[in-house]
């Protein structure tokens, strides 16, 4: 507490309780100085900003920028090593794309050769019944020519025979007596010649 000097020399009478904070009652509104601009107290204010400021300026050197230093030295730190990490990972992740594109690829030419194998199997395998079909319906149509060789030739034998009994018949009915085979049948060998 300031207290001036007028205030100081003064003394409360007796029984008078003095309650005043050293301020006259006419110096209240403007009459004194404001004790941080009266020139008679700037040099202890002088020698106060000096320690103050000496303390904090210590205060600051040798406990605040420290701990801050510290903590931006640990959040430099922190993000390189979490820069590293990143980078490790995305080479991670690049060379498993790259493995992963590997196999696909060959995974795909594995494919097509499967699919291009099972293909030529599969016509190899037509080819094969084609060719067995083909062979055992040329069989089945040689022996049906065959039978129907024998058939004709059978029937072409019969055929004589037929129109020789047949002609005899005719001629023995139409005329009344009975033919040679010999005659009916040089008859029947002439008109075949001639329809020839």
């Amino acid at each position: 507490m300031f207290v001036t000097p007028a205030y100081a020399e003064e003394k409360p009478a007796e029984g008078q309780l003095h309650t005043e904070t050293g301020v006259a009652h006419d110096a209240g509104h403007g009459g004194g100085v404001f004790p941080p601009f009266d020139f008679s107290t700037y040099p202890s204010q002088l020698l106060w900003l000096v320690i103050t400021f000496g303390v904090f300026y210590m205060l600051m050197q040798k406990v605040i920028v420290p701990r801050v230093g510290g903590i931006l030295e640990n959040r430099h730190d922190r993000i390189a090593q979490d820069l590293d990490e990143a980078a490790r990972l995305k080479s991670e992740a690049d060379a498993a794309i790259e493995t992963y594109e590997r196999e696909l690829t060959a995974a795909k030419a594995k494919a097509g050769q499967i699919a291009s194998a099972a293909r030529d199997a599969s016509k190899a395998k037509a080819d094969a019944e084609r060719a067995a079909i083909e062979t055992e319906l040329s069989a089945k149509i040689a022996a049906a020519e065959s039978r129907i060789a024998d058939i004709k030739a059978r029937a072409f034998a019969e055929v004589d025979t037929i129109a020789i009994d047949t002609v005899g018949t005719i001629v023995e009915e139409l005329i009344g007596t009975k033919s040679t085979a010999a005659d009916i049948k040089a008859a029947v060998s002439g008109v075949a010649k001639q329809g020839a």
